[in-house]
């Protein structure tokens, strides 16, 4: 577990609350941000975004004075600090900078995955943390959830035995995959990183901490098979609003009818609507489509990371997991199956059906019992992460962080090893 500065956190274990400083002001910083002071022991006093709406939007949502709103990390860093803790929600390349800087400034940290987009600027991240004495936890959400503590609270009674294998879908999504990762901030390679890392850590690491065990070797395949030039189809412009209407009306991956889409209210589109036009309007929807890279085509070739990959590991003790990443699938959760000596037990984010070989039962618990809708946010996991951090720093309880910056980037290195694997056509051993 890292570290925790009881010390810096002594007034807050006393009553006052948590302030925190959020780096970062797009999505997800927002959401943290709002979730944070949710808890009642928070409260945001200080705001670092280079876009000034978003800066000032977030700034007016808390009440942050004019000389707490900056226009980047390193203006925040430069000053005296000015709260416990910083929410570094920045895109992924500024990680390095704005994480070593502001735990340099005696920031605690809650980093946004993945923690860098280089293994050694990970490292770089770990030792400035463990120099500055400062605590430090990834947005590894996925430990946080109600599911997550049942299946693993399963596996570990000892209820199917000892885990021999594991099998793991991320179905991305096809419209997640191509907002995202086509279209999106994480298209490109040299500005985010390779998508395993960028998309699938989350995976990788929930992978680890379900099994238990350290990986020992990995091997991986896979690439961008689809979203590529030549799979364009006879007549498409480079613009979905420009295509022949019979052109776009056959192209399942349509910026045009997505993006409209999500301005229903109850549209599966919608987050990505807002993401791309900035607000839920038409003529702020139409201009994005006509002018932004939202909405250009999908078979344009402006993207270059993996769309489909598998990676298979095997744990120290022999436990072997496979896990396949894809974006060909409708948007829906994860589902895994973990394979033991004694029983099965099989997930899908929400339901977690025990099968017991020795009874020939199956013993099925429902996860969501106290939240029938659904809980918000990686079912539950945003919510449960930032509880966690503001609880583990305004109360002295380090053990609440179950993503450590330690561990977590000791999971980032199963990520690296596995596209080093892909690259080389090789096991890659750990």
């Amino acid at each position: 577990m890292d570290h925790v500065n009881l010390t810096d956190h002594l007034g807050a274990a006393l009553g006052r609350p948590l302030t925190l400083a959020v780096v970062g002001a797009g999505a997800r910083g927002r959401a943290y941000a709002r979730m944070a002071a949710d808890t009642g022991a928070a409260r945001v006093v200080a705001v670092a975004e280079p876009d000034r709406a978003r800066r000032e939007d977030l700034a007016h949502a808390f009440g942050i004075s004019g000389d707490h709103a900056f226009t980047g990390w390193a203006e925040l860093a430069a000053r005296p600090r000015l709260a416990d803790a910083a929410v570094v929600a920045t895109l992924d390349h500024d990680h390095l900078g704005a994480a070593t800087a502001l735990a340099g400034a005696g920031y605690d940290l809650l980093l946004e995955k993945p923690v860098a987009t280089t293994e050694a600027d990970c490292d770089a991240i770990g030792r400035a943390v463990e120099r500055a004495g400062v605590t430090a936890a990834v947005c590894h959400v996925l430990r946080y959830t109600p599911y997550t503590s049942a299946l693993r609270a399963l596996v570990e009674s000892g209820a199917i035995g000892e885990v021999v294998s594991v099998q793991h879908l991320e179905p991305v999504g096809h419209a997640h995959f191509a907002h995202s990762y086509v279209r999106g901030n994480w298209h490109d390679e040299r500005t985010s990183g390779f998508s395993l890392l960028t998309k699938s850590c989350h995976d990788v690491d929930w992978l680890a901490y379900l099994v238990g065990r350290p990986v020992a070797r990995v091997s991986s395949f896979g690439g961008l098979h689809h979203f590529r030039p030549e799979h364009r189809p006879a007549g498409a412009a480079d613009r979905c609003v420009h295509c022949p209407r019979q052109v776009e009306a056959a192209c399942p991956y349509s910026a045009a009818r997505m993006y409209r889409d999500g301005l229903r209210e109850d549209s599966p589109h919608r987050h990505f609507t807002q993401v791309m036009a900035g607000e839920l309007t038409s003529e702020a929807v139409e201009r994005a489509l006509r002018h932004g890279d939202y909405g250009r085509c999908v078979y344009g070739g402006h993207n270059d990371v993996a769309d489909h990959q598998v990676v298979n590991l095997e744990f120290d003790g022999g436990a072997t997991a496979s896990f396949t990443m894809t974006a060909f699938t409708p948007m829906e959760d994860r589902r895994t199956t973990v394979f033991g000596t004694r029983g099965q037990v099989t997930g899908d984010g929400r339901h977690v059906h025990h099968f017991d070989f020795l009874t020939g039962r199956t013993t099925t618990t429902d996860t969501w019992e106290r939240a029938p809708e659904g809980p918000d946010g990686h079912g539950g996991g945003d919510a449960g992460l930032v509880a966690a951090f503001v609880a583990a720093l305004h109360q002295g309880r380090p053990e609440l962080i179950r993503s450590g910056l330690a561990e977590s980037i000791a999971t980032h290195r199963v990520v690296f090893a596995a596209e080093r694997a892909r690259r080389q056509d090789r096991v890659v051993v750990l």
